[in-house]
């Protein structure tokens, strides 16, 4: 068979544990007999952040900036118990929050469904997608305990001499307080990124946030999104036939449960890291949960939407088979494939990637999934758990069937 050629490198992203595994596997089994595979290659395995004081992350963000779409495994952010496991120089910061500053992207997390297993929420027909703004917030607050009794002031003092104070809270107790923040150009690359990829999907846009509470901070938010549609995306969308709409996130959570989805929901970032958690969960499985950060002037990174699975990592190095769940990561590379193939109008890859994906979902329809899903199967339906490898090679098995 005559590989798929392809004329500018994806970024590739290696990563930790069993999704490292699972990431050798997919390239053996279902990239390289198919693709001329072309990529820069960084290596974001936790060894080597430390080795390079975790410069290589920052390099591969740029090269993402450079080629224009980059395929991410999945990375550890290292804690008080990897610092000593690793035996690391420094407890380095989230890759993912690295990637995602220097792109300032937006993250897009969407369920992948198949007939066997439903929803939670039985009204749920299509897929809901999760914006997830990844920039400041409680992911980039100060905080503190208070001792004792005193005044919590918020001060702001502007360069040019100008101050600002407002009294938080006078303690008459011990207490906490945390500080947030967000950008107002953060928060336009937010709703720009927003935007674009609804028109790209064709898809609703909805947006939510508490600005009846949250009077200045969540009602930027409200009004950057609107003032931007209004001025550049009004007619878009009324010419791609979707709407845009703003509501409160109390009444957003109620319209999605009655929904039958097929749309997507912006968030900020705390509302999307918890929602994105409950819309998965609800679908059936973080581990059938595409992600792929877009940023305002079109890079792209896909990536899965989970951990590396250190439970399975250690069974591995024992010499156990397991059966862990391969189809995030086989998804960000069918993502990034074809959005490589969109940019570089090469229509043999992008096919290649519609099957490989319509491989997977034929699997499952099947009955061959991995233990994780066997669960979640609807009565009626037949399923049988396997182990990774097996579920890979039944992949492929289809992907050849409908490549000839």
């Amino acid at each position: 068979m005559t590989k798929i050629n392809m004329t500018t490198p994806l970024v590739e992203m290696d990563g930790d544990e069993m999704t490292r595994i699972l990431w050798k596997w997919i390239k053996d089994e279902l990239i390289l007999p198919f693709v001329d595979l072309k990529t820069e290659y960084y290596d974001l395995g936790l060894e080597e952040r430390d080795k390079t004081s975790d410069q290589v992350t920052m390099d591969s963000a740029l090269a993402t900036k450079k080629y224009g779409v980059a395929v991410k495994c999945a990375t550890i952010t290292p804690n008080a118990q990897r610092m000593t496991e690793y035996n690391l120089h420094e407890m380095w910061k989230s890759p993912n929050g690295t990637i995602r500053a220097v792109l300032d992207g937006t993250v897009f997390r969407t369920p992948i469904m198949i007939k066997s297993i439903k929803p939670v929420v039985k009204n749920w027909e299509k897929p809901i997608t999760i914006a997830r703004h990844a920039y400041g917030d409680v992911y980039k607050n100060t905080e503190f305990r208070i001792p004792g009794e005193g005044k919590a002031e918020l001060i702001f003092t502007g360069k040019d001499g100008q101050v600002m104070r407002e009294t938080i809270y006078d303690f008459e107790c011990p207490g906490v307080l945390q500080g947030l923040y967000n950008k107002d150009s953060s928060i336009k690359s937010f709703a720009r990124s927003c935007f674009e990829y609804a028109l790209s999907e064709k898809k609703d846009l909805w947006f939510s946030t508490k600005d009846t509470i949250s009077k200045k901070y969540d009602h930027t938010f409200k009004d950057i999104f609107q003032e931007m549609y209004d001025a550049e995306y009004k007619t878009k969308f009324e010419e791609a036939g979707i709407t845009y709409f703003y509501t409160l996130i109390d009444d957003a959570v109620a319209r999605v449960i009655r929904s039958k989805g097929d749309f997507i929901w912006a968030c900020k970032n705390y509302d999307g890291d918890v929602m994105s958690d409950m819309v998965s969960t609800a679908f059936g499985s973080l581990a059938m949960m595409t992600s792929v950060l877009v940023s305002p002037d079109g890079n792209y990174e896909y990536e899965a939407a989970h951990g590396t699975v250190t439970r399975h990592y250690y069974k591995y190095l024992e010499g156990e088979e397991t059966s862990t769940n391969p189809m995030a990561t086989i998804f960000a590379w069918s993502g990034a494939l074809r959005k490589r193939g969109e940019l570089d109008g090469l229509n043999d890859l992008v096919d290649f990637a519609d099957k490989l994906e319509a491989a997977c979902i034929r699997t499952l329809d099947d009955g061959i999934m991995t233990k994780d899903l066997v669960g979640l199967v609807e009565p009626g339906y037949k399923a049988a758990a396997v182990t990774s490898m097996t579920f890979i090679k039944a992949i492929r098995e289809r992907l050849e069937a409908s490549l000839q």
